[in-house]
């Protein structure tokens, strides 16, 4: 649970959910829900009570600064049926942080050594709200500042080791299979066999973005070693299935991914762009090291920058148009040669919201890749939303260039 206005109100980002789901995960401990609410105590105090009727374990973030619109602590008494109490320690505490800053101690800060009684104290060494922590009809209740190095703090030092050592007897388990090239229903058309008979404590969630569809799949039981067996085993059987779509696991990254390729190949890499104005060299650059196998790249946005840079003939311009399999194939040739690389991607076509024709609709992209001895050329409709476009095209553009390097 995440307390605050400001997260309601689109203000500030809840990544503290986020974070904490993803070590519960890693702790064993599954999560059933999260939830934002306001800094008002009655809200606090109904949103406890239907956690703690949901859940074993209830970790709150949020609303215990010293002003006027942090509730938390009065929700909290209102919720345990308790009051303030003054914590000697936790007074230490902050005096111990504004003495090293060289400022006094107000009033404010003094509240923040106020604790609801009954509640186990949990130091805050970064800072002066501190996390406690709570025990109700047999459940759990953590309450965390909601400044995300104070949470995690307290969460690795206090919350995290109480946890794993009640959970000795459960284990989450995930692998997450990246894919690229095929849409989500088509992929799942595609697996539905392997899905159908997943053994018992698998499970499989589809999560697509624009170019992607990852396949996590989560696994729960007692042995560990079993469960990676199994799990590793279900990934072969996956790889059998869908493995020209998928390129990568976990962290890994498209971009990442296809830089790795072009090291331990040893090749080298330029593009040539129109219509993604360099959105597939700064995926390609925003990977630490590419500068290894990155020469550079042209972004030929008008027709008289395809002539003079990449060396476009005016004629093929003109009889075919710059959105056209002869000039796409032109500009990944001409890339090749002014940077002298191995590799060479280039795409021209109609980003949108305006400029398309009956001929070549918004959405309608060439991508071209050049190499030794031969040049691929592929036609693309991908929507009619610009941003979407781009982000397609630089997609595309990369995984045409992964499954090249895959066959050499």
């Amino acid at each position: 649970m995440t307390i605050g206005d400001e997260l309601l109100i689109g203000q500030v980002v809840d990544t503290n959910a986020a974070w904490m789901a993803a070590e519960l995960n890693l702790a064993g401990v599954k999560v059933i829900r999260k939830v934002s609410v306001p800094d008002d105590i009655d809200q606090i105090v109904s949103a406890l009570d239907e956690a703690g009727k949901r859940a074993e374990v209830i970790l709150v973030t949020g609303g215990l600064g010293p002003t006027r619109d942090d509730r938390t602590k009065q929700a909290l008494c209102g919720f345990f049926g308790t009051d303030l109490r003054f914590d000697e320690e936790t007074f230490e505490n902050v005096k111990k942080i504004f003495d090293k800053r060289g400022l006094p101690v107000i009033d404010a800060n003094r509240k923040q050594a106020e604790v609801p009684s009954g509640c186990t104290v949990l130091n805050n060494s970064l800072g002066t709200a501190p996390g406690m922590r709570f025990e109700k009809d047999g459940k759990l209740f953590f309450s965390m500042p909601g400044v995300p190095y104070e949470m995690k703090a307290i969460m690795k030092e206090y919350v995290l080791p109480e946890l794993k050592n009640k959970n000795r007897s459960g284990n989450i388990m995930h692998k997450t299979i990246l894919t690229t090239g095929i849409g989500e229903s088509f992929l799942s058309e595609k697996i539905s066999a392997w899905e159908n008979v997943l053994p018992g404590g698998f499970s499989l969630a589809y999560l697509p973005s624009p170019g992607f569809v990852k396949l996590r799949i989560s696994a729960y039981g007692t042995d560990e070693s079993l469960m990676k067996k199994e799990m590793d085993k279900q990934v072969q059987h996956l790889l059998s299935m869908a493995g020209d779509y998928i390129f990568g696991y976990d962290d890994d990254t498209l971009e990442g991914v296809t830089g790795r390729m072009l090291l331990e190949k040893n090749k080298t890499i330029s593009t040539a762009e129109s219509c993604t104005g360099g959105a597939i060299a700064r995926m390609i650059t925003s990977v630490a090291g590419s500068s290894a196998y990155f020469r550079g790249g042209v972004v030929s946005y008008s027709n008289a920058s395809k002539q003079k840079i990449l060396g476009v003939p005016e004629e093929m311009l003109e009889a075919c148009g710059a959105v056209s399999e002869d000039v796409v194939r032109a500009m990944a040739e001409g890339s090749k040669n002014l940077f002298e690389t191995d590799f060479a991607v280039a795409c021209s076509g109609v980003a949108g919201p305006a400029g398309g024709t009956a001929e070549k609709p918004v959405g309608t992209v060439w991508i071209a890749l050049a190499c030794a001895g031969r040049t691929i050329a592929r036609r693309f409709i991908f929507g009619e939303k610009r941003e979407y476009n781009i982000r397609m095209t630089a997609v595309t553009a990369l995984d045409m260039l992964r499954k090249e390097l895959g066959q050499r």
